[in-house]
């Protein structure tokens, strides 16, 4: 995860990496039509390309058009981001974040995900962590 971009993005960009995230490889068109209240094609070339700058996009030629791709791996994305609020917001407690979490949640956690983090905290626990 050394080389994942330092979080950077403002609101359109993460839309915009949601939808190629979401969709694998993306043209600036199809980008467009799966954004709601998009901005214009030019727009959406251009903050293709600034993604692209910033290190979180790549492009090939398909004919005459780019296809734009991911540069890092979504679960190292979610990874950095996630390190990125933890320290930022919480001072680095990671008690606090899923304090904050479980309090602001429409629907409280299911039984089957009280399992799943309590299994992941007595991983957590043999590992050392």
């Amino acid at each position: 995860m050394a080389g994942t971009p330092p979080l950077d993005l403002g609101r359109r960009e993460r839309q915009i990496m949601e939808v190629v995230y979401r969709l694998g490889r993306a043209s600036a068109s199809e980008v467009r039509a799966a954004l709601a209240d998009p901005p214009s094609y030019s727009a959406v070339r251009g903050m293709l390309r600034l993604l692209e700058d910033k290190g979180h996009l790549s492009h090939a030629q398909d004919g005459i058009r780019h296809v734009y791709f991911p540069t890092v791996a979504q679960d190292d994305m979610r990874e950095s981001a996630m390190k990125h609020v933890v320290r930022t917001f919480f001072a680095g407690s990671v008690s606090a974040a899923m304090a904050s979490l479980l309090e602001t949640t429409e629907e409280p956690p299911s039984d089957d995900e009280l399992d799943a983090l309590s299994q992941l905290i007595a991983q957590a626990r043999e590992q050392g962590r």
